[in-house]
C-alpha cells in the first residue's frame, strides 16, 4: 500500500522556525515499511524560509493564519494539493496537535478532493484526547487512532489493503460503521521499545532541507510518572518504558555517521527520572568515544550535583526545566509536586555544574491572580535561568486543569468544526473568547500578558545570557559553522 504521513502546516504560515523532523510520524513510517508498505513522510510544516523565533508573540499572527487556510491560492495550500497528486497515496495519516486542528482538518479535506476513496486517519495528541469529536464534526476523517499508533496503524493498513474488515479488533481505533460511530477503547502501549525500528528519517520529503541538528531528535523513553494537572498523561501512560541503553547508543552512532549530527535532543518527558540509568547512559556514551553534545528535559526535583557533572562530562550542554509558576498556591493547583525551595536549590546546582538551562513558565491558569503572576516574574529574577520562556495557558482536553476550567465557567467541553476556523488556536475550548481569566477582566489580563512577555523578552536579551548560550554550543559551532550562522539568523529573527 502507498501511504503518505503528513504533519500539517502551522509555523510555516508565520514564517517561523519549526525545528526537528516529525519524530512520531517517522516511528510510524519505519514500522509500516517493515510491514512491507511504501511510505512517504510529508512534513508540511518544514519551513525553508524561516524568519521568526519569538514564539511568545505567535498568537498575534493567528488571525492571518486562519485566513490563509481558506485561501486556495496560498502557496502552502497549493503545495499540499500538488504533493498529494505526486505521491498518489492509497492511505493518508495526519498527526494532530490541538493548536494545529484547523490545519489538520484542511489537509483532510484536500485529501478527499484529491480522491474521495482515499482513507484519512487522524492520530497524535488531539486525536487521542477527542476521537469522538473529530469523527462527529468532520466528514473527511475515516479513522482516529488513540495513543501510540505504530501497532494500530499497521493493523489498519493491513486490513484496508486486504479489504477484510474486522476493524473492531484494533485497540484504540475509532471509526464509522454503518452510519454509527464505533470505538474500540484505549490503545495498547508498547512495553519493549527496542522492538521498534529506528525512526525513518530517510522517508522524509525534502530531507536535505533539515540541518544535521534537526535530525538529532531522540526519544529514549515513553511515559511520565508524574500527574501535572496541565498535562494529558493518557497520551502516553504514567508507566515509564525505556529503550535499552545500547539501543539508544546505536541510534546516536547511526545518526552521527549518516547525517553528521553532533548536537542531539532527547524528547523524553523527564530524562532523569532514573538517575542510575542516566549515569549508566553517560558512562556508555563516554566509553564509545562519540564526541557529541546533547540536551534534555527534566524536573527541578530530579537532579543533583554529581549527576549534573556526569551529564556534562558526557556531553550534556543544555537542560530544559518546567518551573511553571512562582506561586506555591498555583503550583499546588498544577499538581506539580516541586516546591519553590527545590526550584531555587536546583537553579544553584545548574550554575555550579556549568550547564546552560532553560526555565519554562506559564500564566493565566484558572484561579491565578495578578499577585500570583507577579510572584512568577519575581522568581524569574531570583533563579536567573540561562534562558526563560513564558506562555499563556491554553485549555487542552483530557487535563485536570481543563476540568477545573469547565467548573469555573471558563471552558467548554467540545468544539464545532466551524469554531476551529473562526477562533484563533489560543482561544480553542474557551467558553467566552473575551474571558480567559476568572480573576481579571479581559483588558486587565491582556495588558498584564503584554507586560510579562516584554519582561521575559528583555530578560533574555541580556548579553551575558546570550554569550552563555553561545558558549554552551561552541563545540557544535566548531564542527559545523553552518549551525553557527543558522543560530545567528534565528537570534535576529527572535530579536525583531
Amino acid at each position: 500500500m502507498n501511504i503518505l504521513l503528513i504533519d500539517p502546516p502551522f509555523y510555516r504560515f508565520f514564517q517561523y522556525y519549526n525545528r526537528y523532523f516529525p519524530l512520531g510520524l517517522s516511528y510510524l513510517a519505519s514500522t509500516l515499511k517493515k510491514a512491507g508498505h511504501n511510505v512517504t513522510i510529508y512534513d508540511a510544516d518544514c519551513n525553508k524560509d524561516s524568519k521568526g523565533m519569538d514564539y511568545t508573540r505567535l498568537p498575534e499572527m493567528y488571525a492571518a493564519y486562519l485566513k490563509e487556510l481558506k485561501n486556495p491560492e496560498n502557496h502552502i495550500i497549493k503545495e499540499l494539493s500538488e504533493t498529494l497528486k505526486t505521491c498518489h497515496p492509497d492511505l493518508v495519516g495526519i498527526t494532530v496537535m490541538t493548536p494545529k486542528a484547523a490545519s489538520a482538518f484542511t489537509v483532510a479535506s484536500l485529501v478527499k478532493k484529491y480522491d474521495k476513496k482515499c482513507n484519512v486517519v487522524f492520530g497524535g495528541p488531539h486525536a487521542t484526547l477527542k476521537p469522538e469529536e473529530v469523527l462527529t464534526i468532520s466528514g473527511d476523517v475515516d479513522f482516529v487512532i488513540s495513543g501510540e499508533g505504530e501497532g494500530a496503524f499497521s493493523e489498519l493498513a493491513h486490513l484496508l489493503e486486504k479489504k477484510e474488515g474486522g476493524f473492531g479488533k484494533i485497540a484504540g481505533l475509532s471509526y464509522y460503521r454503518e452510519g454509527r460511530k464505533a470505538s474500540n477503547g484505549s490503545g495498547k502501549f508498547i512495553d519493549n521499545l527496542d522492538t521498534l525500528p529506528f525512526p525513518d528519517r530517510e522517508s522524509l520529503l525534502g530531507a536535505d532541507t533539515y540541518t544535521s541538528e534537526d535530525m538529532g531528535l531522540i526519544m529514549g523513553s515513553r511515559g511520565c510518572p508524574f500527574n501535572c494537572s496541565y498535562c494529558a498523561t493518557q497520551i502516553w501512560t504514567r508507566k515509564v518504558r525505556y529503550r535499552s541503553i545500547p539501543n539508544i547508543i546505536e541510534e546516536i552512532k547511526y545518526v552521527n555517521e549518516r547525517y553528521g549530527t553532533h548536537q542531539f535532543t532527547f524528547k523524553d518527558d523527564s530524562f532523569t527520572v532514573s538517575k542510575k540509568r542516566v549515569a549508566e547512559f553517560c558512562d556508555a556514551l563516554l566509553k564509545v568515544g562519540l564526541k557529541v553534545k546533547w540536551d534534555c528535559n527534566t524536573r527541578a526535583d530530579l537532579v543533583d550535583l554529581p549527576l549534573l557533572k556526569t551529564m556534562k562530562k558526557a556531553g550534556c550542554n543544555s537542560i530544559k526545566v518546567g518551573v511553571e509558576s512562582g506561586s506555591e498556591r498555583i503550583l499546588k493547583i498544577m499538581d506539580k509536586g516541586v516546591p519553590l525551595e527545590q526550584v531555587k536549590a536546583s537553579a544553584k546546582l545548574f550554575r555550579k555544574a556549568g550547564i546552560h538551562w532553560t526555565a519554562y513558565f506559564m500564566m493565566g491558569v484558572p484561579t491565578e491572580t495578578k499577585e500570583d503572576i507577579k510572584e512568577t516574574v519575581k522568581l524569574l529574577y531570583e533563579i536567573k535561568p540561562s534562558f526563560a520562556s513564558v506562555g499563556v495557558y491554553e485549555p487542552f482536553p483530557g487535563t485536570k486543569l481543563f476540568d477545573i476550567g469547565v467548573e469555573r465557567g471558563l471552558v467548554k467541553r467540545d468544539m464545532t468544526y466551524e469554531e476551529y476556523f473562526l477562533r484563533i488556536p489560543s482561544d480553542y475550548y474557551l467558553k467566552d473568547v473575551k474571558k480567559r481569566s476568572d480573576t481579571m477582566d479581559e483588558e486587565e489580563f491582556t495588558a498584564l500578558e503584554r507586560e510579562v512577555k516584554e519582561t521575559f523578552h528583555d530578560y533574555n536579551k541580556n548579553i551575558a545570557r546570550i554569550f552563555e548560550r553561545a558558549k554552551a554550543r561552541s563545540s557544535v559551532y566548531m564542527r559545523n559553522p553552518k549551525i553557527f550562522l543558522s543560530d545567528i539568523e534565528k537570534f535576529l529573527g527572535w530579536m525583531r
